[in-house]
């Protein structure tokens, strides 16, 4: 069966909302956690949001290995409403995110990445269809935005990895238990 994996960049106060307000000293830890994290991966759910402000900005991007990833590999996008563009790989899901998370999950293949996302990686962590958390939290307190965790219910988390990178970022990844 294949996993589903959350990754997230948040701030100290858990803040995922513009990672880019305080995410500021991207290092090569940081670097080599995204790879590992996307080289398993064929697939990504992303939501409505995320995939608006995306396929403006990655098809002609060059941040790598992230740009290279993602506009290669299958995007499955939460939305009640048509996709505008023609984003390569991107299909439309409606209907419960959960539903279609465990249909996704049974099926053949690697990984399952959720990257930005908030609502549809809070929807997922609730519905208990998330194998793993992997975040990088920034030594910043952003103050205000969207936070990851808010609303969830209570869950248990087994911490698998943890270091600090050379500019105090926190790269930890849990497995959460079913």
């Amino acid at each position: 069966m294949r996993k589903i994996v959350v990754y997230e960049l948040l701030s100290l106060d858990g803040v995922a909302e513009d990672p880019d307000a305080f995410i500021v000293d991207w290092d090569d830890a940081m670097d080599a956690e995204l790879g590992a994290v996307i080289a398993p991966q064929d697939a990504v759910i992303l939501g409505r949001r995320s995939y608006d402000e995306w396929s403006r900005f990655w098809p002609t991007s060059t941040i790598e290995p992230f740009a290279t990833f993602i506009n290669g590999v299958a995007k499955h996008v939460v939305t009640s409403s048509p996709l505008d563009g023609n984003w390569a790989n991107a299909s439309a899901v409606t209907g419960d995110p959960v539903e279609f998370a465990r249909r996704l999950k049974a099926g053949e293949g690697g990984d399952i990445g959720v990257h930005a996302s908030i609502s549809v990686a809070r929807a997922l962590l609730a519905g208990g269809v998330v194998d793993e958390l992997r975040l990088v939290i920034a030594p910043r307190i952003a103050g205000s935005g969207r936070r990851l965790l808010d609303g969830l219910p209570p869950m248990r988390l087994t911490t698998v990895r943890n270091l600090t990178s050379a500019t105090g970022h926190l790269l930890v990844d849990y497995r959460v238990e079913h």
